[in-house]
């Protein structure tokens, strides 16, 4: 069939298969042009794989550092008249390359809130690995069933204590307009922090302690976002906000768990970047495109790898990570330099439809966009017949 991008608001409801490989082996050339490490992970549990900042820390892992990698992901397989979701044909091509690399990699597709997902990971690294030294958890979900009672949450983007308005922009139709979201309730905020708070990662942690595969020394780290004042009311007071404190509190529960081993927990919070998740809140597509303008003119810009060789080189693994008060990994310093902020709340309030591309990096924002879903590679011929279908291990 003949795969073009079929995008409706803020996802693309098809993937294009050799666009997502093209799309992972930039990221591995990337990667093995760095200078080697001189320490690094072994055995890598990643929760949240397929797409993004998980998978961006799964090829890190990998091919930076020679680490065995277990990816956990749940994706939608293709058929015959349908393409599969990007991240299954990420996944695929992640694979294909670790093994013509000569690269241990496994993985699992399933419900990773699971307890059936947390158990069949731990056979496989029982059955593989033995131990574990790094697990990534980078879940992003709208909700959550909870393993034990079977109730589904769903997570809402609402301010706490009164309505918040700000400039938005349509990236259906390109319009500018002021957006005004009203406040959660007590319910939807513990529902939100229900699904994207720490409990997840701490039952995660827990079932591999029990289980007896964590490594001496095992580290483990979740992703957050937090922002300046532009984002401060979407991310901060607000409900994603309070899950985040409860990623907080996680860690520490975390690290009390892992100090039977000697290990550590730690949340990373890592820069604004277009991702799935990102797209989808209220914004920040406008937020995202000025802050690449901006940040591309310093040269200061970085994409999820770049984002997350750093994290490995100036967090995880250094005598001198670069951490806050609440033991957080600040890869985000670039973006909140002062300068750098200043001349983003500077162009905020001037943006219109008219300057949209002379004020901000919104064909850039786009092209990220597409790119995500395997659309816009110079070196794919998107007019060529592709099969949707492609062989999986998992």
């Amino acid at each position: 069939m003949i795969i073009k991008p079929k995008v409706r608001g803020f996802i693309c409801t098809n993937a294009h298969p050799e666009g997502c490989a093209a799309n992972i082996q930039e990221q591995i050339e990337y990667i093995k042009a760095q200078p080697k490490a001189d320490k690094g992970p072994v055995n890598v549990l990643v929760i949240g794989a397929s797409t993004g900042y998980g998978l961006a820390s799964r090829i890190t892992a990998a091919f930076g550092y020679g680490a065995r990698t277990l990816g956990l992901f749940f994706e939608k397989p293709p058929t015959e008249k349908r393409t599969a979701s990007a991240g299954y044909y990420n996944s695929v091509a992640f694979e294909n390359a670790a093994s013509e690399a000569g690269l241990y990699a496994r993985s699992i597709n399933g419900d990773a809130f699971s307890h059936e997902a947390k158990q069949q990971a731990i056979a496989a690294i029982k059955e593989d690995l033995g131990k574990v030294d790094l697990v990534v958890y980078s879940l992003a979900s709208p909700r959550r069933t909870d393993p034990d009672t079977g109730e589904t949450y769903s997570s809402v983007l609402k301010p706490i204590g009164q309505s918040y308005t700000a400039k938005n922009l349509n990236t259906d139709t390109l319009k500018i307009a002021d957006m005004t979201i009203e406040p959660a309730s007590d319910e939807e905020i513990a529902n939100t922090v229900k699904v994207m708070g720490g409990e997840d990662w701490e039952l995660w942690m827990s079932a591999l302690s029990e289980a007896g595969v964590l490594e001496q020394g095992c580290k483990t780290v979740a992703y957050t976002y937090i922002g300046d004042k532009l984002t401060w009311p979407i991310y901060g007071k607000a409900t994603i906000g309070k899950a985040k404190e409860d990623l907080d509190r996680a860690a520490k529960a975390i690290n009390e768990t892992l100090s039977s081993v000697g290990g550590e927990a730690n949340v990373a919070v890592l820069k604004a970047l277009v991702t799935q998740s990102s797209s989808a809140i209220p914004i920040m597509p406008l937020y995202i495109s000025i802050l690449y303008k901006v940040m591309k003119e310093e040269g200061t810009h970085e994409g999820c790898i770049e984002q997350l060789d750093r994290l490995f080189r100036e967090g995880l693994y250094t005598e001198t990570p670069r951490l806050d008060e609440v033991q957080r990994f600040r890869m985000d310093n670039l973006e909140l330099l002062p300068e750098i902020q200043d001349k983003v709340e500077a162009i905020w309030p001037n943006v219109t439809e008219e300057n949209l591309y002379e004020l901000t990096d919104y064909k850039g924002y786009n092209a990220e966009f597409l790119k995500l879903f395997g659309f816009g590679h110079a070196s794919i011929d998107y007019d060529a017949d592709a099969s949707p279908v492609v062989d999986a291990k998992f």
